[in-house]
């Protein structure tokens, strides 16, 4: 980190006070004193303008830089180094920046789609000269305080990492430079960047200006292997807006640089649409996330440093699926002394064929052939009683003494039988 230079003399720069610190550089408000202008001078830290290798970037890229001529791009007046120093000279803007903008209160939405809009029209014109910006961030754009509110204007700034070319930014010691928090997979491992890695990052922008926080927070190790993992958070999950943003965000964060928009304005084009029914007015509803949405935790810090050694154990993350929350066993009160054996809710198997069951009456059960025979006995005692009845009917009754009996004879003729006892 460079000394605080408020208050001293770097080249024909006279330095007034600091406008913000980062982990690469100190942006102070100075003034040429041979033009007597004010402007926002950026000084890289003294351990990058030791390293020969960023120093010839520097001056190449910012030559380059120096030529661009859009309303949305940091006008770039000068750039040098002295004693052991790099700096840049940009136009000073009176106002804000988008990161200051979402710390302070939630974003209406067509107020997001506005500001984002002017940064990929400045992101276009910058890949069509073979530009790659690489530091894609809200603390890079500025937003002018001398506009209506409805029409802000805004300023893409800090060219001090822009690249011409394929190869990724790293110094001759191998250490990152940029912001993890919003840095594209190819990036982070030092790989080929291209124009589409400014469409990562603007996805990544567009994350954090609709849900007011970047897709992944953390500490260092956690955001770069969010960022590798390919699995993008739901946006809609975190502030209610359609489904349809978050395929938007998917393919704007695709691992593969060739699965995303071509442009900037195609991947805010494809958001204006996802969006269209949801008021423009409206302010996000980020005062609480989704029940399902992730934990929020303190982002990053924008100036953190990346180890080049960490980078190559890195191993992509995959989502893990979670067992569904089953009902606890039934459990009996402590104060009971009898144990419950589990209910068998399934049969074990046997290799039977399995038993149907029936419901049986409650009661105690006889044999039906008890049944069956006590009523043949019943059945039978009354037969026999009958027949004996019967019997006794027909009988004839005993003579007493002094009574006489008419019998037929053979002859057909009555005669008298006079019983005596």
């Amino acid at each position: 980190m460079s000394v605080d230079l408020s208050g001293q003399r770097l080249g024909h720069y006279l330095v007034h006070e600091v406008l913000g610190r980062g982990g690469m550089s100190v942006v102070y408000r100075a003034q040429n004193q041979r033009l007597e202008r004010l402007v926002a001078l950026k000084v890289m830290s003294e351990n990058l303008s030791a390293d020969p290798e960023f120093r010839a970037r520097f001056i190449e890229e910012a030559r380059a830089a120096s030529a661009i001529d859009h309303v949305n791009v940091v006008p770039l007046y000068d750039f040098g180094k002295v004693g052991n120093l790099l700096f840049i000279a940009m136009r000073l803007v009176d106002g804000t920046d988008l990161a200051r903008e979402l710390a302070r209160e939630p974003m209406p939405v067509r107020r997001v789609m506005n500001l984002l809009g002017q940064v990929g029209a400045a992101l276009d014109m910058l890949h069509e000269r073979g530009l790659v910006h690489l530091d894609v961030k809200p603390a890079n754009v500025l937003i002018t305080r001398n506009e209506s509110v409805g029409n802000k204007h805004v300023y893409l700034a800090d060219f001090g990492l822009t690249r011409r070319g394929p190869t990724g930014y790293r110094t001759t010691t191998g250490d990152f430079l940029g912001s993890p928090t919003y840095a594209s997979p190819e990036h982070l491992r030092g790989h080929a960047v291209v124009p589409r890695s400014d469409e990562y990052s603007l996805t990544c922008m567009l994350f954090t200006a609709l849900a007011g926080r970047p897709p992944f927070v953390g500490d260092v190790r956690t955001v770069v292997t969010g960022h590798l993992s390919g699995v993008v958070p739901s946006l809609s999950a975190l502030t209610g807006l359609p489904s349809a943003i978050d395929r938007v965000i998917a393919r704007g964060m695709a691992v593969d640089p060739e699965r995303r928009y071509a442009s900037s304005s195609d991947l805010l084009g494809a958001a204006r649409r996802a969006i269209a029914t949801l008021q423009e007015d409206a302010p996000m509803l980020r005062s609480g996330a989704a029940p399902h949405a992730p934990p929020v935790r303190p982002p990053v810090a924008e100036s953190a440093e990346l180890p080049a050694q960490y980078l190559p154990t890195v191993q992509p993350v995959q989502p893990v699926r979670p067992w569904p929350a089953y009902p606890p066993p039934f459990q009996r009160p402590a104060s009971h002394p009898a144990q419950l054996r589990p209910a068998r809710l399934m049969p074990e198997p046997t290799g039977r064929r399995p038993q149907r069951h029936r419901i049986e009456p409650a009661g105690p059960r006889w044999p039906w052939f008890l049944a069956a025979g006590l009523v043949l006995a019943l059945l039978a005692i009354a037969v026999v009683v009958v027949v004996i009845r019967n019997s006794a009917a027909d009988r004839p009754e005993p003579l007493r003494g002094g009574q006489t009996v008419v019998t037929s004879g053979p002859t057909g003729q009555g005669r008298a039988v006079t019983a005596s006892f």
